[in-house]
């Protein structure tokens, strides 16, 4: 037998504990690394695979007007969740949340038995009433579990409904400003969990956490609900006598763009979007829809003539037979025969499309199509909300004189509503162009605190402050002796456009069927308020838009002015009567007179007399006035104490 020696045995001793003592070193490494380095990670790990989460759905943030007024809120939608893990008798449970869910026996069997962690019983226990949730609670069900969940709610139902949109049974925005915001609006959700084993029961001296769900913030709009509520009453009216295929009506502050004001028909109810087609909450029209413009784009080839100086609008004339030749084309006046001769300032007033033909020519294709483009044409406004168009303008290439004849009257281009509105405010308020917008401020929803507020943007200056003021005076013109009379607010300076575009199908023009346009502002010494109302193919009427269009922007200014707190203006031009129109007289003074003296005076005006007493103390309205003729006077009645006698 061979014998091992000394030195072998301590060599492979050595050895031995060197290589232990290696293996001891990872060891001691490895813990560390684990303890120190990866400790929380592991636990995390741990707790994850121990812990079940019932999800708290955070308040989305409220939208407001810019009164505060809520325009979309949160109310309580609890939603039932089960373990399945933890349900002992599962068919007894089944049977239970199937009476009081009015649902499928066997589906609730189906889903309590499913093979995870939670399971939410949807659509039956999803988003319901407080009412029917508490009859859940009561059933004291192992596994089952109510979720504190809510649901958007629209308290004003149709209300400024394309621009608010909808959101989705999770709580997400789907169109409109919920979608475009979504983010800031949804905040984060909340948890309250705990611990359970593998097969799913709850471990014993474990607490639940409470994560807290982080609301999201609230939105305050530049819209003003006192004129969206006039706007949204017109379009109803308009409906209502025209059956039009649609109507839109934005209105806005020329001088900082914002929209106080956007509707558009038809209309929906954002809780009950399910039942209303796709094609009608999808299309938001001021901002999506693109149709050629008619007379209310002339206000550009205008501004732009105004502008570059080849035009006077006292001084130089134009004389109008009823058309004017281009190319071997007979581009023809609205009025058979024409207006004769006119000045410029007249051929504003009667919309003469040959007058403004002429200062199309005059202008060239390059001048007049800087101009388009420089008033925002042909690219979006940048206004926040999702689908807005673009508009089609003609290639500069590809115009000839006949293009650039009828892009000078407003056709064969098309634009966006929010452009024109966005355009003429520029060329009225000074000759600016400002951003269109809708979000005023952020508001964190726990403090009230404003996180971020909106300033307006300009985008840039297009013409001078004496080409606005010369614009805004052409336009008063012609509401007060032209085509758009039918805006006149007695008053109020006002001035505005019309237009009446014809509808393109399949290359060719209907017969027909037109879309009635008229953009109007006031005051028009200092403007603080652009309205824009077209209505599509109104039935049973004369299609034009001073007919149609031009009294529901009347309608509009004088309550919105008068909502904002717009004073009464000196120095309106006076209205040029027509044979239908009513007349007009100013309310007198009656006050300290007697009934007696009052009749002797033959005012074409009805009196609502009330109180007692000899002689008039109060009157509603108030003297000087402007109101039509026989309408009504409130008078106070009574007698003046015996020292002002």
């Amino acid at each position: 037998m061979k014998r091992v020696s000394n030195v072998t045995v301590r060599k492979r001793l050595i050895l031995a504990l060197s290589v232990g003592l290696v293996v001891f070193l990872v060891m001691i490494i490895r813990l560390g690394v684990v303890q120190l380095v990866m400790g929380d990670e592991i636990s995390t790990r741990a707790e994850n695979s121990w812990s079940r989460d019932i999800p708290f759905e955070a308040k989305r943030g409220e939208i407001l007007d810019r009164n505060g007024i809520a325009l979309a809120t949160n109310v309580s939608a609890p939603s039932v969740l089960v373990v399945p893990r933890q349900i002992s008798d599962p068919a007894n449970v089944a049977t239970q949340l199937a009476e009081v869910l009015r649902m499928d026996r066997q589906r609730a069997y189906e889903l309590v038995t499913k093979n995870e962690h939670i399971v939410r019983i949807n659509p039956e226990g999803r988003k319901m009433s407080n009412e029917l949730a508490n009859e859940v609670r009561e059933l004291r069900l192992d596994g089952v579990f109510i979720a504190e969940d809510n649901r958007r709610h629209y308290p004003f139902g149709q209300y400024l409904s394309h621009v608010l949109g909808f959101a989705g049974i999770d709580n997400q925005g789907l169109t409109g400003l919920e979608l475009y915001y979504d983010e800031k609006l949804s905040g984060e959700k909340g948890y309250v969990s705990f611990y359970s084993t593998a097969r799913g029961t709850r471990m014993p001296g474990l607490a639940d956490e409470y994560t807290a769900p982080v609301d999201g913030q609230h939105l305050k709009l530049t819209i003003d609900s006192k004129v969206q509520t006039i706007i949204e009453r017109e379009l109803d009216n308009a409906e209502a006598t025209y059956n039009p295929d649609g109507a839109i009506a934005i209105a806005m502050d020329p001088n900082t763009g914002e929209i106080l004001g956007m509707s558009s028909r038809p209309d929906y109810d954002p809780e009950q979007f399910r039942k209303v087609p796709p094609e009608i909450y999808n299309q938001n029209k001021p901002v999506w829809s693109q149709y050629e413009p008619g007379s209310t784009f002339k206000i550009i080839t205008l501004a732009a003539a105004l502008e570059e100086g080849i035009v006077d609008l006292d001084n130089d004339s134009f004389h109008d037979p009823g058309y004017i030749e281009v190319s071997g084309h007979r581009l023809r006046c609205w009025k058979k025969g024409g207006h004769g001769s006119q000045t410029y300032l007249e051929v504003v007033q009667n919309s003469c499309n040959p007058g403004f033909v002429a200062l199309g020519e005059e202008l060239g294709k390059e001048t007049l199509f800087d101009y388009i483009h420089s008033f925002g044409f042909g690219q979006k406004t940048g206004i926040d909300l999702q689908g807005e168009g673009t508009g089609i303008l003609f290639n500069l290439d590809a115009v000839g004189p006949l293009e650039l004849a009828t892009t000078s009257f407003g056709q064969g281009v098309s634009v966006t509503p929010i452009q024109q509105v966005a355009a003429v405010a520029a060329a009225i308020n000074g000759g600016r162009l400002y951003q269109p917008y809708l979000a005023k401020e952020w508001i964190d929803s726990s403090s009230g605190e404003v996180v971020t507020r909106t300033t307006p943007t300009l985008k840039q200056e297009v013409i001078s402050e004496e080409t606005s003021a010369e614009i805004r005076r052409a336009l008063e013109h012609v509401v007060a002796k032209g085509s758009g009379r039918n805006a006149y607010v007695d008053g109020y300076r006002v001035g505005g456009k019309t237009g009446t575009a014809q509808k393109a199908q399949d290359g060719r023009y209907l017969e027909n069927n037109h879309i009635v346009s008229f953009i109007g502002f006031a005051p028009a010494d200092d403007p603080q308020i652009v309205i824009y109302v077209a209505v599509d193919n109104p039935k049973d009427t004369i299609q034009f838009g001073g007919t149609v269009a031009a009294p529901i922007v009347g309608n509009i200014m004088e309550d919105s002015l008068r909502a904002l707190g717009v004073e009464r203006r000196g120095g309106q031009i006076e209205k040029e009567r027509m044979w239908n129109d009513e007349p007009v007289i100013e309310v007198p003074d009656l006050e300290g007179l007697t009934i007696r003296e009052i009749n002797q005076a033959y005012y074409e005006l009805k009196l609502d007399v009330s109180g007692e007493g000899k002689e008039v103390l109060l009157q509603s309205p108030e003297p000087g006035v402007r109101v039509k003729a026989g309408s009504t006077i409130r008078i106070y009645m009574g007698d003046k104490p015996e020292e002002e006698q």
